[in-house]
């Protein structure tokens, strides 16, 4: 695909994906002002601490009322609600969620070009998720929803079993220092939870531009049992499955990660499919 611009409003970062001051709070919620405990206590929208570290971001007011306009309906913080895509969405479709969506320049351009699918994004940072939120209402994008918190919550509360058709997580986190490997979003646990979510036959997608966390993915994910490779990072040959999955194997470039392939980053990308029994 061709790159797409996510240059206009896009921070300062040390590589194409979003990184940890992206994975954070703003400022509406710091004290926990609802109370609502998430799995490890605190408001739902901080539940795991180790994945990601607050930061402040101002909202525009023009971007700010489109937020107001738009959230009641395309948008939900983590709850422990199961949700029902069909009736949020208006219509019953292959539901694919995207980890980390972070301005949603991806998203948007993914949705626009796969009209076919429901699709959610999640993150944490509402100053990312303004951006989505008004691109969504200028270009009247009716694909997208968006979840306001943490991923691992969304998958353990809200989704149900074998009820996605596709989970992308494109540049999460690299947590390079070894102490904070913990941190990392893509643990064994987490791979389970997602294999758990995907219909037979649903697809993972994972990017990721940094060497040493793509072995810390191959490994997890080849530790895996209900994944199998559909591509060549995961031991698989996508000529096998390309014509066959129920997601596409492509992605837009955005403009950032361009820049960052100009200055020599290796994307590597993972495919794995859910085993069918």
């Amino acid at each position: 695909m061709d790159a797409v611009n996510d240059a206009a409003n896009h921070t300062a970062e040390p590589g194409p994906g979003p990184r940890s001051d992206d994975y954070a709070g703003d400022a509406d919620h710091p004290d926990n002002p609802i109370g609502q405990p998430g799995r490890f206590g605190g408001h739902r929208l901080y539940p795991r601490v180790t994945s990601f570290r607050a930061r402040r971001g101002a909202v525009p007011p023009a971007r700010q009322e489109s937020w107001d306009r738009m959230w009641p309906h395309i948008g939900r913080d983590v709850s422990d609600e199961k949700l029902d895509a069909d009736a949020w969405f208006g219509r019953s479709a292959p539901l694919i969620i995207e980890i980390g969506c972070g301005t949603g320049t991806a998203t948007a351009a993914m949705a626009q070009l796969e009209p076919q699918f429901n699709l959610i994004g999640i993150e944490v940072y509402k100053p990312g998720l303004a951006q989505l939120v008004q691109r969504v209402e200028r270009e009247q994008i009716d694909n997208i929803r968006v979840l306001r918190g943490d991923a691992v919550d969304v998958l353990e509360h809200m989704i149900a079993p074998e009820s996605l058709t596709g989970v992308r997580v494109f540049f999460p986190d690299p947590w390079p220092k070894a102490r904070h490997h913990k941190r990392r979003l893509l643990q064994p646990a987490t791979l389970t939870l997602i294999a758990n979510r995907l219909i037979p036959g649903g697809v993972l997608h994972v990017a990721t531009d940094h060497a040493d966390y793509a072995e810390w993915i191959a490994a997890v994910g080849a530790g895996e049992p209900q994944l199998i490779g559909m591509n060549e990072a995961t031991g698989g040959n996508p000529d096998d499955y390309r014509t066959k999955a129920p997601i596409g194997f492509e992605r837009p470039i955005t403009k950032f990660e361009s820049k960052g392939l100009r200055a020599g980053s290796a994307i590597t990308e993972f495919i794995w499919g859910k085993i069918e029994s």
